[in-house]
């Protein structure tokens, strides 16, 4: 077993909570949603919530609930991975602590010419924390962020919001897409 299923399985009392499982499944949906809508040439990103979660890009309403009812019923038949996606702000997170913590550890104290001195050696280092977190991410999302087992979740509702950006005046179109737990679901 490896240290982040064990770390997993130390922290399942945790991750089942139901307030939790909620929000980890919905994520697990999203990404698949994600996954299913990029496949179809739209780009777009997502939030996830216990009740649900929100897609933000120019997508039609149609292809949204479309992608929805895919990523469920794939979800539901055991594809997993559709849960995890390279472009999660878990992977982001884990890229941007890894290589912030870093920085601060290489470059603290000493002085600036001590740290030009040692710039050679991070910047090595940073490009080693961008070829490790991505995995590390993945498996972040495997084990704690997300999950691909998604029980009895059913779609309850789409709503379509346009905004008006108030700087650029541009509009940005976001899916809010309500779930919930189906009858008998074990949570």
């Amino acid at each position: 077993m490896s240290p982040m299923e064990q770390l997993a399985e130390q922290a399942a009392p945790l991750l089942s909570h139901p307030a939790i499982l909620s929000i980890r499944r919905n994520h697990g949906l999203e990404h698949a949603t994600i996954h299913i809508l990029n496949r179809r040439r739209y780009q777009l990103s997502g939030r996830s919530s216990g009740g649900g979660f929100v897609l933000l890009g120019d997508v039609p309403t149609e292809q949204v609930e479309s992608a929805v009812n895919e990523a469920l019923q794939r979800l539901k038949a055991g594809e997993r991975g559709l849960a995890l996606h390279p472009n999660c702000g878990t992977n982001l997170a884990t890229t941007g602590l890894l290589a912030t913590s870093l920085a601060f550890v290489g470059f603290a104290g000493r002085g600036w010419r001590s740290a030009w001195q040692r710039f050679p050696a991070m910047m090595m280092l940073m490009m080693a924390v961008f070829l490790f977190s991505t995995p590390l991410g993945m498996n972040l999302q495997r084990y704690f962020t997300t999950e691909g087992d998604i029980g009895d979740l059913q779609l309850v509702s789409i709503r379509r919001e346009v905004k008006q950006l108030p700087l650029s005046g541009q509009q940005l179109t976001l899916h809010h897409i309500v779930t919930a737990p189906g009858e008998g679901q074990d949570s």
